[in-house]
């Protein structure tokens, strides 16, 4: 490009004939008339490159991809795998980099590599959403753990929510719509894009057709919003993209390396202030924050129903010898006296709740493994004092233990009265102490047992009478009297006496 100007500049200013001009820049004749007729240079000239070893084998490899188009997606011919054959049945001996070069162009030539094209889309402000979930790993209390990232995004800003469960069922599925909808404070107006998971779709139909999951309709028809499913498999990952795109940017930025945290509740904390470090970033392309964009889209979804939807399913569980009922193959306690009825289980995604005659009896945390038992020391109270010999091993007894339920205070109560009354004798007034609990503040109850080991008498109704006593004075405010003017102390009545009783006990006396 400079020589061109060179030689224009040349011919202009000094007037140099084209011969002279060749002579001065050292350069063919040819390239002085191209340079004088236009100022920029002709392209240059590709070679036709002639193939001497691969040449006579071209129809062959055209018709083994040509096969191809009728062959199973899964058994059709590779560069490396037409690099064998050649070999194998051709007796060629050329590199696999110039097969898989020409394969690639005969792949375009016979219809093999259809690329997809995308149409680029604008999405309506508080509109369009897309769901899915992501697998990711944590460690929890110690332990590895898979878990799954829900995640719901909002197609016009991008801001998403993330939340994580121990499993991809449909309570958990359920249950992050809830908490997503009520963390944005509303709901897209017009439709969420999904794929076909199962808690949504039990069977895939013809073209978008979908038999839905009795459940999902039942959330979509009270949160009022449509549902789009995009087509299935990896051809119609890119119908919602910026999900899939979203959940693996969070998992890169906020998830690595892998988390450790105490509980699933600790690890959902630090995701949600993830949530909100991330409206300040800037998607490619565009000038606002999401945080910015956000904010003009939140005002315009619907507002939410006036109740939450109940995403907990509910479940009829038989209570066993043990006063445990098992759910989704993990043990929970339930009060002693329930063993061998048939009682309700609410499965939400973090909490199993046990209902009796319309009464919760017992709830726990949602257990992140399989065959785990969650027991609760309370629940076999009542057997306990018949069975007093069975609390030293009690699982429940560890597990209190574990939670700090069953302090060391408790402990030295117990190893005093064991002491003093006797394995059984001690065991029973521990056991009468633990049911203090049901009914008196812990503060309360761990002062009766202060003084009770105090005084040496280790009696559960001695201990309820100080933990009252306990409570009721700390309930008891102070009364400061105010001082009275000094006229009033001047005529004030002088404080009583028993002088006067003495003198009458004298007089009896005497007569």
């Amino acid at each position: 490009m400079e020589q061109f100007e060179r030689i224009r500049r040349d011919a202009r200013d000094e007037g140099l004939s084209i011969r002279a001009l060749a002579v001065k820049h050292q350069v063919h004749r040819r390239t002085v008339r191209q340079a004088l007729a236009d100022a920029v240079p002709p392209p240059r000239k590709t070679p036709v490159r002639v193939a001497p070893v691969l040449g006579p084998h071209v129809d062959t490899m055209r018709g083994w991809l040509t096969a191809d188009l009728d062959a199973p997606r899964k058994q059709r011919h590779t560069a490396r795998r037409v690099w064998q054959r050649l070999i194998e049945e051709e007796g060629v001996q050329v590199a696999e980099s110039s097969v898989r070069a020409l394969v690639r162009e005969l792949k375009v030539e016979v219809g093999l590599d259809r690329r997809q094209v995308t149409v680029p889309q604008t999405h309506p402000a508080g509109e369009e959403a897309e769901v899915d979930f992501g697998e990711f790993s944590a460690v929890i209390a110690g332990a590895v753990v898979r878990l799954w990232m829900f995640v719901l995004r909002l197609s016009h800003s991008g801001k998403a929510v993330h939340i994580a469960y121990a499993n991809q069922a449909q309570e958990s599925f359920l249950d992050g719509h809830v908490q997503a909808f009520d963390r944005l404070g509303g709901v897209p107006t017009g439709m969420i894009r999904y794929d076909n998971l199962k808690p949504a779709v039990l069977r895939v139909l013809l073209g978008r057709e979908r038999w839905e999951n009795e459940r999902f309709v039942a959330l979509r028809s009270h949160y009022g919003y449509d549902s789009f499913y995009c087509i299935p498999g990896i051809e119609g990952a890119h119908e919602k993209g910026g999900v899939e795109g979203e959940i693996g940017r969070f998992r890169r930025r906020h998830l690595t390396p892998v988390p450790h945290l105490p509980t699933l509740a600790a690890l959902n904390e630090a995701l949600a202030a993830a949530d909100a470090r991330d409206e300040g970033r800037r998607i490619a392309g565009r000038a606002e924050t999401v945080g910015a964009a956000a904010a003009r889209e939140l005002p315009l979804l619907r507002p939410l129903p006036a109740t939450a939807f109940d995403p907990a399913q509910t479940l009829s569980c038989r209570v066993d010898a043990k006063a445990r009922i098992c759910v989704r193959q993990s043990y929970y306690s339930v009060p002693a006296r329930l063993a061998g009825r048939r009682i309700t289980a609410r499965l939400g995604a973090t909490t199993v709740t046990a209902v009796v005659d319309g009464k919760v009896v017992a709830e726990h945390v949602r257990s992140l493994h399989k065959g785990t038992e969650d027991l609760v020391l309370d629940h076999y109270l009542e057997v306990l004092h018949r069975k007093p010999g069975a609390l030293t091993g009690a699982t429940a007894l560890a597990s209190a233990r574990a939670a700090g339920a069953f302090t060391p205070a408790h402990q030295r109560f117990w190893d005093a009265a064991r002491r003093a009354r006797g394995d059984g004798a001690g065991t029973r007034a521990l056991v009468g102490v633990l049911l203090l609990h049901r009914i008196l503040p812990t503060q309360a109850v761990a002062a009766g047992m202060t003084a009770a080991l105090t005084t040496g008498r280790f009696d559960p109704d001695l201990v309820a009478v100080e933990a009252r006593r306990h409570l009721e004075s700390s309930r008891t405010p102070t009364v400061t009297p105010l001082p009275l003017p000094a006229a009033a102390q001047t005529a004030a009545r002088p404080a009583p006496t028993l002088a006067g009783y003495d003198e009458l006990l004298t007089a009896g006396a005497t007569a």
